[in-house]
């Protein structure tokens, strides 16, 4: 890349990170957020529903493989029937 091919990519990059809404979430005019889930007693906010939940973000495992393990015979793995 030259020169000037690195300035237009610095500067696009600079015009795309100013493209974001700074306000507070808000649903589309003539909808509502979602109805509270049932239990709950407040319906959550636009924030809040960003928040993905435990299922839906599970915690990394870091656990590393330190030796090989031969597999156990599976009983239940056959071959397709025919």
């Amino acid at each position: 890349m030259n020169y000037f091919g690195k300035i237009a990519a610095l500067t696009a990059l600079v015009i795309l990170s100013a493209c974001g809404n700074r306000g507070a979430l808000e649903p589309p005019k003539g909808q509502s957020l979602p109805p509270a889930v049932y239990g709950e007693a407040e319906k959550p906010t636009g924030e809040e529903l960003l928040i993905p939940s435990t299922q839906a973000q599970p915690e990394r495992s870091d656990e590393l493989l330190r030796r090989s393990e031969k597999r156990q015979d599976d009983k239940f793995d056959l071959p397709p029937p025919g």
